[in-house]
């Protein structure tokens, strides 16, 4: 009751906090660099990203090119992009698990460095709020509600989520616990077995030797 009560509290911090990744990263010519994130089924996710200019105030050299792919656990492809500057992408996860969205750059000689900002959203954090407030003309206080409304319903989605994890997790302990009991009963038996087959040959043994 504790563990549930320490997960649900940790599950609300987790929907409370932006669930995003933003970063900035390196990358060099003829090589490849992939970052996960798990998402859920049925989640939404959408993810922005862009070389930086090395020389502000100065066009993109032609060498500053990327190469992106987003595929899911099982493989299948939901953006793709060859040579370019700057993307984006956005669909509603399929399937749940790790999604991979990996950057490649062809090689340049001499090795050249470039630097890509990428944004990653999942969740409630990858709606647009404020494209919804002007599409729909709402107040603040209507807006604030939305937000609320899609984060209870975030939470209520990853408690049940937990609560399928804990039942499988419940089903793994009960077969594990199973299979050993048989492998220990096995291992007893297997045992006693060699005991009394070892007591029979020493009987035998010595009752051919005349001495019992």
């Amino acid at each position: 009751m504790i563990l549930r009560s320490l997960q649900i509290v940790v599950l609300v911090l987790g929907i409370l906090s932006p669930a995003s990744q933003s970063l900035r990263f390196e990358l060099q010519s003829g090589h490849t660099k992939c970052i996960s994130e798990d998402i859920k089924s049925n989640s939404m996710t959408v993810g922005k990203y862009h070389v930086v200019n090395p020389n502000e105030g100065h066009p993109l050299p032609d060498s500053h090119k990327l190469t992106v792919r987003v595929t899911s656990t099982y493989g299948n492809s939901f953006h793709s992009a060859e040579k370019v500057e700057t993307g984006q992408f956005g669909f509603t996860a399929a399937e749940a698990g790790d999604y991979m969205a990996c950057f490649w750059t062809p090689d340049h000689s001499p090795q050249i460095t470039m630097t890509v900002d990428f944004d990653w959203r999942t969740g409630v954090h990858a709606k647009d709020w404020s494209n919804v407030a002007k599409k729909g003309q709402v107040d603040v206080m209507e807006l604030e509600l939305k937000k609320l409304y899609d984060t209870v319903t975030s939470i209520h989605e990853e408690m049940f989520y937990l609560r399928e994890r804990e039942e499988e997790m419940q089903e793994l302990n009960q077969a594990t616990t199973s299979k050993m009991f048989w492998l220990s009963f096995l291992s007893l038996f297997l045992c006693l077995s060699v005991a009394g087959m070892q007591f029979w040959h020493l009987k035998t043994f010595f009752e051919k030797k005349k001495l019992i």
